[in-house]
């Protein structure tokens, strides 16, 4: 049986968990059984609707009131163990990277982080992942009994069909070791790792003024919103919008960077993006080289143009 944790935030099912149910879906089909999922916490929607990709039952566990990865690590491996789960999967998010480690020691389970694609089961369980920021595949054999993956985030599509899923709830008792005073909320609707397409911009806009034209980009592509790491630094955009190596890592179908040169630490965080468009008036800006489609050009003069034309064809 495969076991898939669904990432559960405020009560929402994050979409890179459905990504990973459906990706748990297919392995089932490979190794001729059937999927099932764990959520914790409570939901605000029908649970029984996750049947619609595929799974036939739904395990939610009730009791902890904030996320702390030893206790859910716990909950994880005793629920493996009692459904006798031979594979368990994980998105590749800050929940899922969490727990995996901790989940894949309790089991003594093989584990691969980051997968990019099903398993190949022709000869053994080997799983495809990207390893060195993006920049290479490593195609990695999991010989243990049980096996534990983490999904990179867009690297699967979540397949939508019909069915009902059975649900089943118990509460469990945790003795939790990390206690949340307060949390704050951030201002985007938009969650750069779950969006498809993200408008990011750098130093090239030259201040925190001239950002409007940016959100406004955003706005009418539906993308979420970063920036660069100086741009952060220099506190004209909060620290959660900075994507690269050493802020948010991301995926998405679509990357636009603007006015970014493109360094190779800004590169490893976005580099896996499937389509990356370019916007600078340097022609010798490195991003080009890694970008799938470029525009040389005074971002001033370039974006206000696209936003218009982008309205216009909406």
């Amino acid at each position: 049986m495969i076991l898939v944790f669904l990432d559960n935030v405020s009560g929402s099912i994050k979409k890179s968990s459905l990504e990973a149910l459906s990706y748990g879906v297919a392995v089932a089909k490979q190794l001729g059984t059937e999927a099932q999922a764990l959520v914790i916490g409570s939901a605000n929607s029908d649970l029984t609707e996750l049947g619609n990709y595929g799974v036939s039952k739904v395990h939610q566990v009730t009791g902890p009131e904030a996320f702390d990865a030893q206790a859910y690590a716990r909950i994880v491996s005793d629920k493996s163990n009692e459904l006798n789960a031979s594979v368990v999967i994980f998105s590749h998010s800050l929940m899922g990277k969490a727990l995996a480690s901790r989940v894949s020691a309790r089991l003594k389970a093989g584990l691969v982080t980051g997968a990019v694609a099903l398993p190949d089961t022709s000869n053994g369980f080997v799983v495809k992942k990207s390893v060195f920021s993006g920049k290479a595949f490593a195609n990695v054999k999991i010989n243990t009994a049980v096996k534990a993956i983490s999904l990179n985030p867009n690297a699967y599509t979540a397949v939508l069909g019909e069915g009902k899923a059975e649900v089943t709830t118990t509460t469990v008792s945790v003795d939790a070791k990390v206690k949340v005073v307060s949390s704050t909320k951030s201002s985007s609707d938009r969650t750069l790792t779950e969006s498809e397409i993200v408008v990011s911009a750098g130093r090239g806009m030259k201040g925190p003024e001239n950002w409007g034209m940016i959100e406004e980009l955003a706005d009418v592509l539906d993308a979420g919103l970063a920036c660069s790491r100086p741009v952060a630094d220099a506190h004209w955009r909060p620290h959660h919008e900075h994507v690269g190596q050493t802020g948010v890592a991301i995926a998405p179908n679509l990357y636009i960077a603007i006015g970014i040169s493109g360094a190779i630490q800004h590169l490893a965080g976005v580099n896996r993006s499937k389509v990356i468009v370019v916007i600078n008036k340097d022609p010798e800006a490195p991003f080009f080289k890694a970008a799938d489609y470029g525009i040389v050009g005074d971002a001033f003069e370039v974006v206000p143009k696209l936003t218009a034309a982008l309205k216009v064809g909406a």
